[in-house]
């Protein structure tokens, strides 16, 4: 992955945490996060979402730039990640400037399309959630993470993961915590579909 791309995946994992799922969790009681055209939101009050370089709050669209303590100021929220939920997260502090190409945001947002289009056909029962401590969109079933990253400290772009509670051995599984797969690898959401199926009778 390319540093303008990396830079903004950061900057948006720092906005998903900081200024949606803190000030959501602030309100509404929940961290929880969703795809939705162009980019992710909010599932609860405040109703506030990003599309490509553009947080919608409202009627008002304000560009992703300056600070996140700025923006979120713009927005009518109070910035800051959930507390006392996890230890890990995206690293963004309020002060932190938010740096984002409109070119990679759109090609990350494909990426969580794609996931959740490949995650509803998997498991169309259940609904896919964009988590903002890893910035990942993933469901559950019978004790086994599915889900894309846009990328992260195991692989610099966007992939598809297979993640059992419980480890596993064999060829299919590559990864610490289970088997991943560079969606540039895979393709559309029919063969990340694939994988998922294949990661569930491994």
């Amino acid at each position: 992955m390319d540093e303008v791309t990396a830079a903004t995946r950061r900057a948006l994992h720092g906005v998903a945490e900081l200024l949606l799922a803190g000030p959501q969790y602030r309100r509404s009681g929940t961290i929880r996060l969703r795809v939705v055209p162009g980019g992710f939101g909010t599932v609860a009050e405040p109703d506030l979402r990003v599309e490509g370089a553009v947080l919608v709050a409202g009627d008002r669209r304000l560009p992703l730039a300056g600070t996140y303590a700025e923006l979120g100021a713009a927005a009518g929220v109070d910035p800051g990640a959930p507390e006392g939920l996890y230890h890990d997260g995206s690293g963004a502090a309020p002060g932190d400037e938010i740096t984002v190409d409109a070119a990679a945001a759109a090609r990350l947002a494909e990426s969580l399309a794609i996931g959740e289009e490949a995650l509803l056909a998997f498991a169309p029962g259940l609904t896919p959630v964009l988590w903002p401590e890893h910035f990942d969109l993933a469901v559950t079933l019978d004790e086994v993470n599915y889900g894309i990253s846009p990328g992260d400290g195991h692989l610099p772009e966007p992939y598809a993961y297979v993640g059992p509670w419980t480890p596993r051995t064999g060829p299919f599984w590559n990864a610490p915590f289970g088997a991943s797969r560079p969606l540039r690898e895979l393709g559309g959401a029919q063969a990340v579909r694939a994988f998922f199926e294949q990661g569930r009778t491994a």
